[in-house]
């Protein structure tokens, strides 16, 4: 039997809200300069690309938010690839780096996860370098190898976070740091470059002036091929009228000769 004294729970009130910041999309956009790299054995041939970075940021008395992305163009990814939400807890003064599924970066070995890192440790050690640094688990699911294990662990390491393992197998690792102030916020800057506007139009400027530099030369050896084809018309005519001489003079010789 149903109590009327209780109101019957709906849809609306089981399901947990979500949070304001939730579906946030980017509001400032660079470009983001990935030099050539020679090939991988893993990871396979890395030319030069150019991606699309963006990020915003909220902030409020309990909680302030970063969220960083980077856009391929012509690639789609799914939601959770290519993204760095970092959090800071002002209610118990902790900020906690990405997400509990890792961060999953595409493409691979191009520098992009260290530069998404050292972007958000900036952006936390500039306001709250004294904040702790909310640890966490590593996941088994992201050490495919032995390579795998080593890569991610020197990356965090080289941004200043401890790795610390609880097995001897050294399947259960978890990640962590004292404070804010103690990590490092440096990347590669030789192969993740960030570019503003000034330098994009400077590069398109100087494309515009290569491009117009090769179409000049291209014109001058077309000009020169065909100056060099009619002096090979003019050569084959005189050649073939040569021939032809030498060959009425032989006749002619041959004529007399039988005469």
């Amino acid at each position: 039997m149903i109590d009327s004294a209780t109101p019957p729970t709906t849809l609306e009130e089981e399901a947990p809200k979500a949070h304001p910041w939730a579906d946030l999309g980017p509001e400032h956009f660079y470009l983001l300069r990935l030099a050539p790299l020679a090939t991988d054995r893993v990871t396979g041939p890395r030319p030069l690309r150019f991606v699309q970075f963006g990020r915003v940021e909220r902030h409020s008395r309990e909680q302030s938010l970063l969220r960083l992305s980077i856009q391929l163009p012509g690639q789609r990814l799914r939601k959770e690839q290519n993204l760095l939400e970092v959090w800071a807890d002002h209610r118990s003064k902790e900020v906690r780096f990405g997400a509990d599924s890792g961060l999953q970066i595409e493409p691979l070995n191009r520098g992009l996860g260290r530069f998404l890192m050292a972007q958000g440790i900036l952006w936390a050690k500039r306001r709250w370098a004294h904040y702790q640094v909310e640890g966490g688990a590593l996941s088994v699911k992201d050490v495919l190898n032995e390579d795998a294990r080593l890569r991610r662990d020197h990356f965090l390491r080289a941004q200043g976070f401890e790795v610390n393992y609880q097995d001897a197998q050294l399947l259960k690792a978890s990640y962590g740091a004292p404070q804010v102030g103690v990590l490092h916020s440096e990347w590669n800057q030789e192969k993740v470059q960030l570019l503003g506007m000034l330098d994009v139009a400077a590069m398109l400027q100087q494309a515009d002036q290569a491009m117009r530099e090769q179409e000049s030369s291209i014109r001058k050896l077309q000009e020169r091929v065909a100056l060099l084809k009619r002096e090979d018309s003019t050569l084959r005519f005189s050649i073939a009228c040569l021939v032809a001489f030498a060959l009425f003079q032989a006749g002619l010789l041959i004529w007399i000769a039988t005469r």
